[in-house]
């Protein structure tokens, strides 16, 4: 048998454990159907330029992912707003910084 390590929020709710109550059954399969819903699938068609399709490729096989989950990830973080452009960031602080040197 393998021994996993609890993290602090697993420590709390077995610290817990006697101020939890079970849920009924009906209440049960109405959580797991929001979760099914939610982890649902959808295949789709994509027309992709090539040469994206091979940079994407690239960039799984850097990763060590599947291509489709590089696509699904990117997707899912853009439409959550969680998408960002790491160089579009490190160039305004750079000119952030030059800012700040000039007004001194």
């Amino acid at each position: 048998m393998i021994k996993e390590k609890l993290d602090d929020f697993e420590k709390n709710i077995e610290k817990d454990i006697l101020k939890y109550k079970k849920v009924s059954s009906k209440k049960l399969n109405k959580i797991e159907t929001i979760i099914q819903k939610a982890n649902e699938k959808k295949n789709i068609s994509l027309r992709v330029n090539s040469q994206d399709l091979e940079q994407i490729k690239l960039k799984a096989d850097h990763e060590g992912i599947p291509y489709q989950t590089l696509i699904s990830s990117v997707l899912h973080k853009f439409v959550t707003d969680q998408l960002i452009d790491q160089k579009n960031i490190i160039k305004s602080i750079q000119l952030l910084n030059k800012q700040k040197l000039i007004t001194k």
